[in-house]
């Protein structure tokens, strides 16, 4: 063994315990939002074991544990003078809150199928195999939505379509959009309750979200106007589209080129391609970061054992790049693609012949 440095030692020793107590809050999240206690807490109000317990109908030892993890990891803030424990109006937004902008509960239940299939990964390592997105629990598809729904709530109306040349006035006026790899249909129900004049089609090869995403329309009264039919990227049926959009999923698809081809044979005349993916440099010393950790985590998992699953297996990665991207869209026969826009955690790209 060779004779470390002991500081250094010392030091990623106590980022790990760090990274053990993230990963253990993570779970306590999950099983927090499951159970209720989150909601049950929203309005802020400081709230004593028995009173919470009473209000959830959860046991008060039970209670009493989660709340002193929660209390530790800040996630919940705690008065020792009263024994009550409460969410701050940043916490509540965070864990309580679905539909606010920080909404971040879904993230843990990505990680959650993360550790839940770790051992079909390991033996796509092996193998060399791939892991379709249709072989993940369940948990990743419920999780991927609510991970992604609240960045779509704040910027794809009000920022992304906008930042794209002409779009947003087709829209207004009413326009035909396919919405590929929707899969729960949270962006397509967006768009729809955005645009009424427009007609929209969500298509994923998963069929279990297509009908998911079809209740969601229902609920959110949008079913006059959007349709949901399971089909490919490189087969989705359609000619003629104003728009064809693609959310973070570009980068799952095993043939990406291909799925191109296809979209520029569906798009009409001065359509455009929309292309929304993780935020990443072309570079991974630019990438070795927060945002990057996660998102090379989630790609070493989920994105890339998804395309080493299907034709091609092109394995783009969720930390492909603006280089990478530009050369598939760029391959597939389209002339133009310029980055529209950007956040923290997205690039949005805008296609066309």
């Amino acid at each position: 063994m060779r004779e470390p440095d002991m500081q250094k030692l010392d030091a990623l020793v106590g980022r790990l315990v760090g990274d053990v107590g993230a990963a253990m809050s993570g779970a306590l999240v999950v099983l927090g939002d499951k159970v209720g206690i989150f909601k049950a807490m929203a309005d802020g109000a400081p709230m004593s074991v028995q009173d919470l317990a009473k209000k959830t109908g959860i046991k008060e030892r039970y209670l009493r544990e989660w709340l002193s993890a929660q209390a530790a990891a800040d996630y919940v803030a705690y008065d020792e003078k009263t024994d009550r424990f409460s969410l701050t109006p940043e916490q509540a937004m965070v864990f309580a809150e679905d539909n606010s902008p920080a909404f971040f509960v879904g993230a843990f239940e990505v990680v959650q199928s993360m550790w839940m299939d770790e051992p079909k990964v390991a033996d796509a390592f092996r193998t060399g195999k791939g892991l379709g997105w249709h072989e993940h629990s369940t948990c990743l598809f419920r999780g991927t939505e609510r991970f992604f729904r609240p960045g779509y709530n704040s910027h794809l109306v009000n920022e992304w379509i906008p930042a794209l040349g002409g779009v947003e006035e087709k829209l207004k006026a009413g326009a035909s959009v396919a919405d590929v790899g929707c899969g729960h249909g949270a962006s397509t129900i967006l768009m729809a309750q955005a645009y009424p004049a427009s007609r929209f089609t969500g298509f994923d090869y998963h069929g279990p979200s297509i009908e998911r995403a079809k209740a969601a329309a229902k609920d959110a009264g949008v079913a006059d106007r959007v349709t949901f039919q399971q089909g490919s990227a490189a087969e989705f049926p359609g000619r003629g589209y104003d728009m064809v959009a693609m959310f973070d999923c570009l980068h799952d698809m095993g043939d990406p080129v291909g799925a191109g081809r296809h979209v520029k044979e569906t798009l009409g005349p001065n359509g455009t391609w929309l292309i929304v993916e993780p935020f990443a440099h072309d570079h991974l010393k630019d990438n070795l970061n927060p945002v990057g950790r996660v998102y090379y985590g989630a790609s070493t998992m989920i994105c890339t054992p998804a395309s080493l699953s299907q034709e091609v297996g092109l394995g783009l990665g969720a930390q492909a790049g603006e280089m990478k991207l530009r050369k598939v869209a760029l391959d597939a026969g389209f002339t133009h693609f310029r980055r529209a826009t950007e956040t923290p955690f997205n690039m949005v790209f805008e296609v066309r012949a």
